[in-house]
């Protein structure tokens, strides 16, 4: 992978004490980004923050606290953003959960919360730094997931519901296509700004996330050396690709998926309905107290 040096610039990034962000924010650092890590655990906050500067001498990072799933500790982290930075060069929502049974936050699922609604709060009360970056970038990690979700109702798809057996697998790919669709929407709606929206899979990776499942936790070891599950380091790959390589500072509204042969799939049929899109935008933006 080509080196492409991103020195100075802002990049704030969600889920980066663990897994694909603490590799995507390793990286980062390397090639000269000053983070901001917004995480729900300040001591692991702390514990990545020096992680990195052990790693990368003179590397720049700072920490904001925040649950992605409790939307008043957004607004409060988008605040303090604002009042540190005037500008962010790169919005990486990469916090995400699979939840194996269904449990409320603040009167949402919890895992809609952590995957969906808190990233679209905090990237909408961030658009104006970035905005004030352009060309900026906003980079959404999805997942191949999404071809589970079944299908999605404008006026009722913050119920997941159904957390039986496999269930948890729909409930989690329906808001990774929530994602999807976020990203495109947010896309068209930036269209001549400056400022660009994709979002990525990045595979099939053996820690954080299919580390909560409890089969996939007893064997990730196994897996992760075979060619069927990735490192941290691959599956960050994307991410840092979308949030340096200058060929892609004016690509936007799409989905890049590092999942081996699924890119030859044709999208779900979702992904092609742009009033779809536009339909759960303006319900997602009522759901978190944004006017439309």
């Amino acid at each position: 992978m080509t080196e492409h040096r991103i020195d100075g610039r802002r990049v704030v990034i969600t889920g980066a004490t663990s897994g694909i962000g603490k590799a995507a924010a390793l990286e980062l650092a390397r090639r000269g980004a000053a983070l901001t890590i917004i995480c729900r655990n300040p001591g692991k906050g702390r514990d990545t923050v020096a992680e990195i500067e052990r790693a990368v001498p003179g590397a720049s990072a700072d920490l904001v606290d925040a649950d992605l799933a409790d939307l008043e500790r957004v607004r409060r982290a988008a605040e303090e953003l604002r009042d540190r930075h005037r500008s962010i060069d790169v919005l990486i929502d990469n916090a995400g959960i699979h939840a194996t049974a269904p449990r409320m936050a603040n009167g949402f699922d919890h895992m809609l919360a952590v995957n969906y609604l808190g990233p679209f709060l905090l990237t909408s009360l961030l658009l104006d730094e970035l905005a004030a970056a352009a060309p900026a970038r906003v980079i959404v990690v999805a997942s191949e997931a999404h071809r589970l979700a079944g299908r999605l109702d404008p006026e009722r798809f913050e119920d997941l519901s159904d957390y039986r057996l496999l269930g948890s697998f729909r409930a989690y790919g329906r808001t990774k296509l929530l994602d999807i669709l976020f990203a495109a929407e947010l896309a068209r709606r930036l269209a001549g700004t400056g400022v660009t929206a994709n979002c990525l899979c990045p595979g099939t990776v053996a820690t954080g996330l299919y580390g909560q499942l409890p089969i996939l936790r007893t064997i990730a070891p196994a897996l992760a050396r075979t060619p069927l599950v990735r490192s941290a380091e691959q599956g960050a790959r994307m991410t840092v690709r979308l949030a340096s390589e200058p060929s892609l500072a004016n690509v936007s509204g799409r989905y890049f998926t590092s999942t081996p042969g699924l890119g030859l799939l044709p999208p779900v049929r979702a992904r092609r309905d742009a009033d779809l899109g536009r339909r759960i935008w303006e319900r997602t933006a009522e759901l978190v107290g944004l006017a439309t």
